[in-house]
């Protein structure tokens, strides 16, 4: 029989593929499971088991969340990269990193084929696909759900009719949960104008009370927690766990999607918004304009990149240099206070801050200059409109 390594979650479509791949086509199905993060140990056995239960050969468990932290979320970080200013990439960054150890999970074990379970109005089907035939050329994609058109119904009765029990309620909202946030998917996101009721959000809000925290960063990476310096992994992780019962980071993004359609996603990123917006406040105080500005230009360009699947362009190498170049002096404390639905930026602390008073104190004192070395610079700054204006005969 030919080997297929099928891309397994435990849901619904993953779920259906497991059955038609062995049933229908009379594959041997060796479904493995990535985890960047988003499941505990007993998440982890129970998907294990169901991949048993669905008759799959063999069942693999890989842990990528180091791996998708230093790859991959440390440049959404460095860049600052919120997608149209508001959504942190939560599953467009999984999904490379997934791809990727798919791929070479499949080369290990000599698979011949490879599956997974996109549907074809999505994003995921050209990012696996892609990453695939850039690794693993040659090896042949099966997507059922894809392929077949199947809706969430017709995949319920498949299931029912081969004894596994699937219910309609049980699938009515998709959510996707990793390191870097998680998203949920359902029919609110379908529309325009509906936002997806309380009862859809994966964590409740039960915390009501301010409460101050403090982040440190070295060079640009999230290192302590609250004054404890326990890796940026478990920060991300901590941070989740003390920011999200508030409520913060809940939104539902609109993009365009890669295939040309716009999108709607809900999600909830606590820890991720807090960060990147902690860290920008850093790179505020320790770095310069040009600096800034460069890294706002480059690090749009990475993350939309990014989210079209194409991390494994050696241009993603090259930006990536850039931005652990420009994080040199991103070192320091920011102190954050957490409330219902919002969060506030105190401040920072930091040995590199360039908002040093002894040069000078914005509207109140100039202490590196004089007030005749700012007429001439502002002569000579505004020289060429002023040339422009008298030759046009506007002044």
């Amino acid at each position: 029989m030919k080997k297929v390594v099928l891309a397994f979650s435990g849901g619904l479509d993953t779920s259906f593929c497991c059955i038609y791949l062995s049933k229908d086509l009379g594959l041997e199905v060796h479904s493995v499971i990535i985890n960047t993060g988003g499941f505990s140990a007993e998440e982890l056995q129970t998907v294990e088991k169901r991949a048993y239960e669905l008759g799959v050969k063999s069942h693999t468990t890989i842990d990528e969340t180091e791996d998708y932290y230093k790859d991959t979320i440390k440049y959404l970080i460095f860049g600052n990269v919120l997608k149209n200013a508001t959504y942190p990439l939560s599953v467009s960054a999984e999904r490379v990193t997934q791809a990727t150890a798919i791929a070479n999970y499949a080369k290990k074990i000599g698979a011949t084929c490879v599956a997974h379970g996109s549907t074809g109005a999505g994003n995921d089907q050209v990012r696996f696909d892609m990453i695939f035939q850039t690794l693993i050329p040659g090896i042949e994609i099966i997507t059922p759900i894809r392929d077949l058109k199947l809706s969430r119904e017709a995949e319920i009765e498949y299931l029912n009719k081969h004894g596994v029990e699937y219910s309609a309620e049980k699938a009515k909202y998709s959510i996707n949960k990793g390191l870097w946030g998680t998203s949920v998917g359902g029919a609110e996101t379908l529309t325009s104008n509906q936002y997806l009721p309380e009862s859809a959000w994966p964590t409740p809000i039960t915390q009501d009370q301010p409460r101050q925290i403090t982040i440190d960063f070295e060079k640009g990476e999230p290192v302590g927690l609250n004054g404890e310096k326990i890796g940026a992994v478990k920060v991300i992780q901590q941070l989740q766990e003390l920011a999200q019962p508030y409520g913060i980071g809940r939104d539902i993004h609109v993009g365009d999607t890669i295939i040309g359609i716009k999108g709607r996603v809900g999600f909830e990123a606590a820890g991720p918004i807090i960060l990147v917006k902690a860290h920008h406040m850093l790179e505020k105080h320790t770095l310069t304009k040009w600096q800034l500005s460069w890294k706002d230009q480059i690090a749009a360009f990475y993350g939309n990149y990014m989210h079209e699947g194409q991390m494994h362009d050696p241009v993603m190498r090259d930006i990536e240099a850039f931005l652990s170049s420009a994080q040199a002096t991103v070192t320091g404390r920011v102190i954050v206070e957490l409330h219902p639905h919002r969060f506030v930026i105190i401040g920072v602390e930091s040995d590199h801050d360039l908002m040093n008073n002894k040069f000078g104190s914005y509207g109140e004192m100039n202490e590196g200059y004089t007030g005749d070395d700012v007429k001439g610079f502002s002569k000579i700054f505004g020289n060429q409109v002023g040339i422009w204006f008298k030759v046009n005969g506007q002044s």
